[in-house]
């Protein structure tokens, strides 16, 4: 009897964190940048049910059982979100879609809505993802999809939170005319007003964007460059730069609804499950031993 309540009391904690993962999308469906999370739930390892006892000598094996559940992690969603047009100079967007070619046969992967493709073996191949590279006070390198920048007062072009947005030169971007004339191109190349080209926006893709690590604010991490391949854009890859723009969070607002309710209903069903077995053993405690 117990083993069913300490999995319906699993059930219910998976379910709450499923609950606050999806709160946490919706209040962050008007952040720029923002990728939603997704929660992952696997099973116990499963058990063996067999029937014992009577006249049959042996047990008699009649299933498989898990012993409950639990949200094992929170992946991101990389998927691309619309482009919002501001008008603001140091406002940009990555827009387009990286492919990866299968060695094995030449030919593009088919990744899913969530960003992955899953091969015959059960390995999954992830879609490479493009981002801002951008640098803190402490020298950290990071990413971010958030293209919301400005210009600080030494000239740098920077994040909302003070980060140095970098060129391909490892360098911070510096900003040497009047603002409102800056122009970049669909390379992020900034275009001097004579008309020659000034240093590049340095954008990073990530092969194994799955190694990205949330550092808040909408800007990620990684402690291996390496495992998370990450490399320079390559010249004619399919992302622009959009000045002007900002990339709108990928949260479907309507999804997430149902994911909500979906959560809440799966934790009450769990919750009445408790109460079935609360129930029991009450009647089994102060009722039984009365006889």
């Amino acid at each position: 009897m117990l083993r069913g309540l300490y999995t319906a009391a699993a059930g219910m904690i998976t379910q709450q964190r499923v609950h606050d993962t999806v709160t946490q999308n919706i209040a962050n469906v008007n952040t720029t940048g923002y990728k939603q999370v997704n929660s992952v739930a696997r099973s116990f390892p499963e058990v063996l049910v067999s029937a014992v006892g009577g006249s049959q000598k042996a047990s008699t094996p009649i299933g498989k059982l898990n012993t409950g559940v639990f949200a094992e992690e929170s992946l991101p969603s990389f998927t691309q979100g619309d482009a919002r047009e501001t008008g603001n100079r140091t406002d940009f967007a990555l827009v387009g879609s990286l492919q990866l070619q299968n060695p094995a046969n030449g030919q593009d992967y088919v990744f899913d809505a969530s960003g992955k493709s899953v091969q015959e073996d059960g390995s999954v191949v992830y879609q490479p993802q493009a981002f801002f590279t951008v640098r803190d006070a402490e020298g950290n390198v990071k990413y971010t999809r958030d293209g919301g920048f400005h210009v600080d007062a030494a000239g740098r072009l920077v994040t909302a939170e003070g980060y140095e947005v970098l060129g391909t030169n490892n360098n911070p971007i510096t900003i040497a005319g009047a603002v409102d004339q800056l122009k970049v191109d669909n390379q992020g190349r900034i275009v001097n007003p004579d008309g020659t080209a000034g240093p590049q926006l340095l954008i990073s893709v990530a092969n194994q964007p799955n190694q990205l690590v949330r550092d808040g604010n909408g800007v990620y991490e990684v402690a291996d460059p390496n495992a998370a391949g990450i490399n320079p854009l390559a010249a004619g890859a399919q992302v622009e730069v959009r000045q002007g723009s900002l990339e709108n969070s990928n949260v479907d607002s309507a999804q997430a609804m149902v994911d909500l309710m979906a959560a809440q209903r799966a934790y009450e069903a769990n919750q009445q499950v408790i109460q079935y077995y609360d129930r029991s053993l009450d009647k089994a405690v102060n009722e039984i031993g009365r006889v």
